[in-house]
Order: structure tokens, then C-alpha cells, then sequence
């Protein structure tokens, strides 16, 4: 694929650490559907942006949960909430919503298609 300026706007990672992070379009497509801080307690100080990379990177690498490159958040936080979204179907409606996003894609590509 050729490097254009609207490409590479698209395919910009926010920080160049891992190939697995998160673009800011699909992290504006999965961040929706993540739970809002609780109003009472203590505040969240974990960047849920960062467990997603976190699980992508594992997902990714295949790596163990305790071998977790220390730039992400701890691996026990990160966890947490990967069993805590798993409690909540969480996982089930964020594949739906990109397996529709990807076929809405490929329905306008083939629309622009000459014949």
C-alpha cells in the first residue's frame, strides 16, 4: 500500500510503541461500549485505552499475563478487567460492532467500484 497523505493520517499510531495498539478510529469505535467511571469511590486512574492495548498486545504476542511489558498498566489491573468485561458481554458486542463496521467498509468500497 502507497503512503498518502489521507493513509497515513489514518494508519497514525498516537504513540509508536507497539504494532498492535489502537488507532484513534478504532479506539473511538470500541471506546463507546466501555463501562463510565462509577460516581462513587475512588476515581479511576487506570486509561482504559491502555488495558485494551494491553489485551491486544497479549492477544497479539500470545505472551503470558505476568510477562506484560511494564509500559502498559500493571498486568493484575489489566486482568481485572479483561475477566470483568468478559462477566459483562462485553466482548460479544464490540466484535458485532466491528465485524458491521468492516462490512459497511467493504459495501461503500464496492459501491465506488467502476463496473
Amino acid at each position: 500500500m502507497a503512503w498518502t497523505k489521507i493513509t497515513r493520517r489514518q494508519y497514525a499510531r498516537r504513540t509508536a510503541r507497539y504494532a498492535s495498539d489502537m488507532t484513534d478510529r478504532e479506539w473511538g469505535l470500541v471506546q463507546p461500549f466501555l463501562p463510565m467511571p462509577r460516581r462513587l469511590g475512588r476515581p479511576r486512574t487506570t486509561d482504559l485505552r491502555e488495558v485494551v492495548n494491553a489485551l491486544l498486545y497479549i492477544a497479539t504476542t500470545g505472551c503470558q499475563w505476568r510477562m506484560l511489558p511494564k509500559d502498559f498498566p500493571p498486568c493484575s489491573t489489566v486482568q481485572r478487567y479483561f475477566y470483568e468485561w468478559r462477566a459483562l458481554g462485553l466482548w460479544p458486542r464490540i466484535n458485532h460492532r466491528l465485524v458491521m463496521e468492516t462490512r459497511e467498509l467493504r459495501a461503500r468500497r464496492q459501491a465506488r467500484r467502476p463496473v
